[in-house]
């Protein structure tokens, strides 16, 4: 019978067949899936803070690098693999091998959430004072490890929560619930926090402050934390493991790292992983930059965020469409015929934002701009749905099952490497590469602080953009893109071809 791995668990190495979900009954676990919902969701809130974030930080007029800087705040779940194995193997028995560490780790993130929404709005500055680009970091990226370790601790739980035959409904309360959480941090959060957004739709009377605030959020979402994890450590009790050894702790988590160090060892995991590093730097300026900068040229951050609310549906919907073509032996071949058109679009992008200005006044957003954006859009979802199905469809077919999970969250995390570094160096190098002058002194190009506080101060001046850097890098990315296209598609159809004896981290027995 063929095997399709629906849910992988990282940190036990357990995979799940979603065949048995043809048997599957859910009476008796209504409240179990009830509970995943909510603890994914749980987890999607702060995923969609640090999204919304920049969005907040671009009206405070900070620097492309500063942005560059704050993106770090993504990385956690890319890295979580590093910590996996420990969250996996040490626990107490009595409380539970899983509540060992979601306890305290949302109990950790109510009380950070609480801290935070009395400091946060003095580091995001005002209009005399800067942002505190540095501590918001750390802040945030201190919260996503909180948010990633607890997604370790639920994927795990979620496999002995459940009945047996009811196991594959672990992926779909992951996928729903922290979707769901994602658009209350983001979507929602950004929508309600405009005041603009707010008085025109929501308020008879007008206010220069939205129905939400940052602090306000986070001070609601701190205590629900608290409360909700109080009621899971008192009313949930968890099975207990006994297959599992409190004496093989260690030997546990020395036994997977070494499994991780022989998978990345394997010659065509070095080719796989060179792949899944680079792959993402064509479409680095259009994914990190584009949103940012029509942000600039005068769309305000809620309606271009809530612009891509009407294609959730049809990204759910194409996912499936396409999983139907990246059943067999070649499923990349989705991705290399998606990918020279998602390049493409980096110049259409950038092309949108050149433009923007002529259809955007004083945040006056006409009915037909948004329509050609949400079409560009749509498109460029088509494009990199496709690409990301077709990796995950070629991941679990080449991932060695006596491994377990490991292994395709170690190429999970391969792929989100792969975009995470491009975007922050994307992000990076907007103001390096971007052409400035002074109005009144032209030899003065307002390349560092000292020559804008000159023109503005000294020389009576403005500092003008003369040729903005993100033109350039988009220029470059697609340039970039296609001529890793050239390499990539033969290295990718190579790996294609290769028997599965050559992705085996453990030989089979003859």
């Amino acid at each position: 019978m063929k095997r399709k791995i629906d849910k992988e668990d990282s940190e036990n190495g357990q995979v799940v067949d979603s065949n048995i979900a043809e048997d599957s009954d859910i009476r008796g676990d209504e409240g179990n899936i009830a509970l995943l919902l909510f603890l994914y969701l749980l987890q999607g809130i702060p995923l969609g803070l640090c999204s919304a974030m920049p969005m907040i930080l671009q009206n405070r007029h900070i620097s492309y690098k500063q942005q560059a800087e704050f993106s770090f705040v993504q990385w956690p779940f890319s890295l979580k693999l590093l910590w996996a194995p420990i969250v996996d193997a040490i626990y107490s028995r009595r409380f539970g091998r899983r509540k060992t560490w979601l306890i305290p780790t949302q109990y950790a993130m109510g009380i950070f959430m609480l801290y935070l929404s009395g400091c946060v709005q003095d580091w995001l500055g005002s209009d005399t004072e800067a942002p505190n680009i540095g501590l918001l970091t750390i802040l945030f990226f201190t919260l996503n490890v909180l948010a990633a370790t607890q997604d370790i601790a639920v994927d795990g739980w979620a496999l002995t929560m459940l009945k047996r035959q009811n196991v594959g409904y672990a992926s779909t309360c992951n996928s729903v619930g922290q979707t769901a959480g994602y658009f209350l941090g983001y979507v929602l959060f950004i929508a309600l926090e405009s005041p603009t957004l707010c008085n025109s739709y929501l308020r008879s009377e007008p206010s220069d402050q939205g129905i939400l605030t940052l602090p306000g959020f986070l001070y609601f979402w701190g205590w629900i934390f608290i409360a909700a994890t109080t009621l899971v450590a008192i009313l949930k009790h968890e099975v207990d493991e006994k297959h599992v050894k409190s004496e093989d702790f260690f030997t546990n988590i020395k036994h997977a790292y070494h499994l991780l160090w022989c998978t990345i060892k394997l010659p065509s995991i070095k080719t796989t992983a060179l792949i899944l590093l680079t792959t993402k730097i064509g479409f680095s300026a259009c994914d990190a930059v584009t949103g940012l900068k029509l942000v600039d040229a005068g769309v305000p951050k809620e309606k271009l965020t809530l612009m891509a609310v009407p294609l959730i549906p049809m990204q759910i919907i194409l996912s499936c469409v396409v999983s139907k073509y990246t059943l067999g032996p070649r499923p990349m071949d989705i991705y290399l015929k998606a990918m020279p058109y998602r390049l493409a679009f980096g110049l259409v992008a950038a092309g949108l934002v050149w433009v923007t200005p002529s259809f955007v006044n004083n945040g006056d957003v006409p009915l037909y701009y948004c329509i050609i954006v949400i079409t560009f859009y749509a498109i460029h979802q088509f494009a990199s749905t496709s690409m990301f199905v077709a990796s995950m469809a070629f991941f679990a077919k080449i991932s060695d099952p006596a491994v377990g999970g490991t292994y395709m969250t170690f190429l999970n995390t391969l792929c989100n490497l792969g975009g995470n570094w491009p975007a922050t160096a994307a992000l990076w190098f907007v103001d390096t590469l971007t052409w400035r002058s002074c109005s009144t002194d032209p030899a003065n190009d307002c390349s560092t602080s000292v020559e804008r506080e000159q023109c503005e101060i000294g020389s009576k001046g403005t500092c003008l953009t003369v040729l903005d850097g993100y033109y350039i890098e988009s220029i470059l990315c697609v340039i970039v893109g296609y001529l890793w296209f050239k390499w990539g598609r033969r290295k990718i159809n190579y790996l294609q071809l290769r028997p599965m004896s050559a992705w085996k981290v453990i030989p089979q027995k003859s």
